[in-house]
């Protein structure tokens, strides 16, 4: 099972999604950004990172909410999603073919990776 941390960041009371591209696994879904933990890593040091290495910007981790575990056939994701404001820095993607800053209203309308699909409705619920 592969760890993945992702994060709902709020950018302007925006949330941030990302797409995946079309050579990526899941290509042209939508997901929230994130990426693999790696060794001698913890979980938000890694949001952190992967944020900063796909995306270009900063963020203050403040919430963790449930994990999404997801069996794709040919490989099981433990997707760990935080909630995330946006610091610093320019959107830059360095991974995905798009990006969009949405109302919380408009986050179904979205083709989302099957891990994701549980986050997305468990931050739905959620009075911040």
């Amino acid at each position: 099972m592969i760890n993945v941390t992702c994060a709902i960041i709020f950018v302007d009371k925006k949330i941030l999604v990302t797409q995946r591209g079309e050579d990526m696994k899941l290509p042209l879904k939508w997901e929230f950004p994130g990426g693999k933990v790696e060794e001698n890593e913890n979980e938000i040091e890694c949001i952190k990172r992967e944020i900063k290495e796909e995306i270009n910007i900063e963020i203050d981790v403040f919430r963790r909410l449930s994990n999404s575990i997801y069996d794709y056939g040919t490989f099981k994701i433990n997707l760990i999603p935080f909630l995330a404001n946006y610091i610093s820095g320019g959107i830059i993607l360095a991974e995905h073919k798009d990006f969009k800053l949405l109302d919380k209203s408009e986050l179904l309308d979205l083709d989302w990776a099957e891990a994701d699909l549980p986050i997305v409705e468990e931050f739905l619920k959620l009075e911040l």
